[in-house]
């Protein structure tokens, strides 16, 4: 290990060592095969970790199922990425080192990209590993050098070709796959998007453009794009206005953005931080685009708000406590707990909360309080339970969550600051 920091320690000295523009072109290129053979080393070193592990919880009596739980969670923390891309990475490495050979071999000297290797993973994963190994043998000789658009289409090819009733199966099978699913970007903009068949996308769209072009053409001032996006929103939500949306969604702001003009950012729970005018447009039921169509559907069709106090510690500078009264109470710890933690509280895993997790095991004597509960994805709740795995609340002040993993790594997570309130430090 002391080597490889005497490496990243070089790497840093290595942009003032260059000082010629034919050598920084040279660097540049050497570097771009040193990042493919480290992340091929990485990806070696992570199937064998996977293997050892496996081999050691099957030891212990786990069922082959479950042996694997467990793996991804702890490579995601050494990676500081969440459980999940973690396991597409185990994946991937076990897949090129065990029946990919001749592509891992490209990639770890360098002749090809972490991308491009991704991608025949990805398009030979329907195939047995015999299968898998001829179309391996079949790209070796035509990689290097291809862009990933023309890798993609040649191990597509490969594919195909290797088992055709295969590749009519997975078709079939990733339309069971269709789906929804929301991202932030920039700007207090989000991404929502769906995959679907092939058909029904394309008639969704062109729905709302033919809609749009309807309303462009009658003299709508709003842009086209403006307007499928808002009709989108209109028809998933039935709501006639996009901005009368009544759907409960968090937003948390101080009683100072919310009733008088301070700049302090509120936090959109799933979201994060957005402008505190922004937050008070949104609060008073509206939006911060004002367009033709919304000034016609009048206040009648604005969004209905509900204002449920939420109470901040000064010192730890967390959610404490909440205000449980509310139209259609659904628990105020439950609420507390979302709002507080607001995603995922294992490090780095940055998905919605879906379960509200005993640090202390209830079964062992563990409270259903404030300080014992914290808000945890799926697999975060369960891979605690396997050996080797312990959390405990290590700071009750500021609510500091410990969690050892089975190699004896210990990792740390606090809930986020609440808008506005700085932490002082624990007495």
């Amino acid at each position: 290990m002391r080597e490889l920091t005497g490496v990243v320690d070089r790497l840093g000295e290595l942009p003032s060592a260059v000082t010629d523009d034919a050598d920084r072109i040279d660097a540049i290129a050497a570097l771009e095969k040193v990042k493919a053979a480290a992340g091929a080393a990485q990806a070696h070193i992570i199937a064998q970790f996977a293997a050892s592990q496996q081999a050691a919880n099957t030891a212990m009596g786990i069922r082959a199922r479950y042996a694997g739980r467990g793996v991804p969670e702890q490579v995601g923390l050494a990676r500081r990425v969440s459980p999940a891309a973690a396991a597409r990475h185990v994946a991937k490495a076990r897949a090129l080192i065990e029946q990919l050979p001749s592509t891992f071999a490209l990639w770890r000297r360098g002749e090809i990209s972490e991308h491009v290797a991704t991608i025949v993973v990805t398009e030979t994963s329907h195939l047995t590993a015999s299968d898998r190994r001829l179309v391996d043998e079949q790209l070796a000789g035509q990689m290097a050098g291809l862009s990933p658009k023309r890798a993609h289409a040649a191990a597509r090819r490969l594919a195909i070709q290797a088992d055709p009733a295969a590749a009519v199966a997975r078709a079939g099978r990733a339309r069971e796959d269709r789906r929804v699913w929301v991202r932030p970007a920039p700007d207090t903009m989000t991404v929502l998007t769906a995959l679907l068949p092939c058909e029904q996308g394309v008639a969704a769209y062109a729905a709302l453009r033919r809609h749009a072009d309807t309303l462009t053409s009658a003299g709508d001032e709003r842009s086209r794009d403006q307007i499928m996006a808002d009709t989108l929103v209109q028809r998933l939500t039935g709501q006639a206005s996009p901005d009368a949306v009544s759907a409960e969604i968090g937003l948390v702001m101080t009683d100072t953005t919310l009733l008088a003009d301070d700049d302090t950012p509120a936090d959109l729970t799933g979201y994060g931080p957005i402008p505190a005018t922004l937050a008070r447009t949104i609060a008073h039921g509206g939006s911060d685009h004002d367009s033709s169509a919304d000034r016609a559907t009048g206040d009648a069709e604005r969004a209905r708000v509900f204002l449920r106090r939420l109470f901040t510690d000064p010192a730890t500078a967390i959610i404490a406590h909440t205000d449980p009264r509310r139209r259609r109470f659904d628990g105020a710890l439950a609420t507390l707990l979302i709002y507080r933690d607001r995603t995922c509280r294992d490090p780095y895993c940055d998905v919605p909360i879906r379960h509200l997790d005993h640090i202390r095991a209830h079964a062992t004597g563990g409270s259903t309080t404030r300080h014992n509960g914290r808000g945890v994805c799926e697999r975060g709740n369960y891979v605690k339970q396997m050996p080797g795995w312990t959390t405990r609340l290590a700071d009750p002040y500021q609510h500091i969550v410990e969690t050892t993993t089975p190699t004896g790594h210990t990792y740390r997570s606090a809930p986020p600051p609440a808008p506005g309130v700085h932490p002082r430090r624990s007495p």
